[in-house]
This record gives structure tokens, sequence and C-alpha cells, in this order.
């Protein structure tokens, strides 16, 4: 029995095209009664979808249609009930964020990149890293540090420095940002498992900011991070694209 699609498009005038086109040719239900979502976009549109509550029931499958597209497959509009049939699940757990800001406040989120923490003036962060209850660094000083998913592994953490993960591989990344002090120190590679916990030393005069992909907080004080196994996602892709070898691949980009 052919899957039931539900199409869902970045703004652009380009990505709302080719949703009106594909689902001429292919059908178009909402969501609630959809098989399968097919995203179009770049990656911070798949970001987005993958944070909608339907995500948790469906698989998603991409296709690009942005200036970034690391979790998405190349845009064809002829054989997608066929790609779909054979396309390759990828399943990501996100991380839970939750954060106190400096008037005692709660917020939580989930990131299925990373969570980043960033200084938010001219001034340095002044840190303590503990992890599992232990202090690890009782200070560390830089413009930021983040806590990355395999999948987002290959996205800002890279920028920063930080390892490229293997999508099965069952560990986290922990890349600090511009590291002022310990000079010599260049983060870690955690077991999933780990609760990751940040203090901001003076939050008045070195305000920091806590960042769950998209979803910001300003002013924190204390950030704990761990992943939420309870939460998944499936992402679809291409036999001959698949997010396992795109990350090992990454790796050998000069």
């Amino acid at each position: 029995m052919s899957q039931r699609i539900a199409f869902v498009a970045n703004p652009t005038a380009e990505a709302q095209g080719a949703r009106a086109e594909l689902a001429r040719r292919y059908g178009d239900v909402p969501v609630e009664e959809a098989d399968v979502v097919v995203a179009l976009g770049g990656d911070g549109f798949m970001l987005r979808t993958l944070h909608q509550p339907f995500a948790r029931r469906l698989p998603v499958y991409g296709m690009k249609f942005g200036r970034v597209g690391f979790l998405m497959n190349r845009y064809h509009a002829d054989g997608l009930r066929e790609r779909l049939a054979t396309a390759h699940p990828a399943t990501l757990h996100p991380l839970a964020m939750r954060a106190t800001d400096a008037a005692g406040r709660r917020h939580e989120a989930l990131a299925f990149n990373e969570v980043s923490l960033l200084r938010q003036t001219n001034q340095a962060a002044h840190l303590e890293v503990s992890l599992d209850g232990a202090v690890k660094l009782a200070e560390l000083v830089c413009d930021g540090i983040l806590v990355s998913t395999p999948a987002g592994s290959t996205a800002y953490n890279l920028s920063a420095h930080g390892p490229i993960l293997p999508l099965d591989a069952n560990v986290l990344a922990l890349t600090p940002i511009s590291p002022f002090r310990p000079r010599r120190w260049r983060g870690a590679i955690l077991p999933a498992t780990t609760e990751v916990r940040f203090r901001v030393r003076d939050p008045r005069n070195r305000p920091v900011s806590a960042t769950a992909d998209f979803i910001e907080v300003r002013d924190v004080a204390d950030v704990e991070i761990a992943e939420a196994r309870e939460h998944r996602v499936t992402l679809l892709f291409d036999a001959d694209h698949r997010l396992e070898q795109r990350i090992l691949d990454e790796q050998f980009v000069l």
C-alpha cells in the first residue's frame, strides 16, 4: 500500500513551489493522517521540523532547499515513493537542557544538534564544569562551551574544532569555544549517559546565554544537560546518502 505523505516546506518561494508540485504528483495529507513526513528546506528547517510533536511518531525524509543540507537528501521530483520505500532509517536521541536563569526561573528545551553556552558581552565567561556530579574544571575561562550529539558533531561542534562522532558511537562531544584558561584543554568525548552541568561563576558581571539548537535562554546561572533517551526521531536517507557514511566521509574532507 502506498505511503500517505505529508509535505512541509521552508517558506521560501523555491521550497513552496516544490511542495506544490510534489503534492500534485503524490498527494498531500495532514500530518495527523500521514505515514511519513517529507521536509523541504535546509538543516535549520529540518531541526525545526524535528522539534514538532509529529516527528516523534512519524519518520521524516528531508530534501535540500537551503544553504546547508547535511541532514537532507538531494532534491529530485521523480521516484519519490520508490526512494521512501528503500530509504535507510537513522534514529536520533536529543539532549535535554534544563537551565536556571539568574532570576531563578527554570527553562527546559531539547536539542538534536547541540547545547551551547556563549558569553553575552565582551567579558569572557567563567564556568564550572561538572560531570555526573563531580567537578572536573573549577574554572574554565572561555567564550563558551558546547555539548554535541553525534548528528550535530559536524555542525557548530566541528567549527569549534570538536571531534566528529560516528552516529552509533553512543558518545557526546564536550567542546570549549575559544578557551583561554586552561590553555591546553581542548574538550572531551563523553559516554552518552553522562550528565553534564555548567555553573556560571559570575552571572551578574559576566552574563552567559544557553542555546538548545535554536532555543535560547539569556542570563543563565546553571545549566544541566543529559541525553533524553525517552525521546527519539527517525530520519530517512537514500541508500547512497546514508547519514553514517556522510559523517565518516566528513573526516576526510580537506
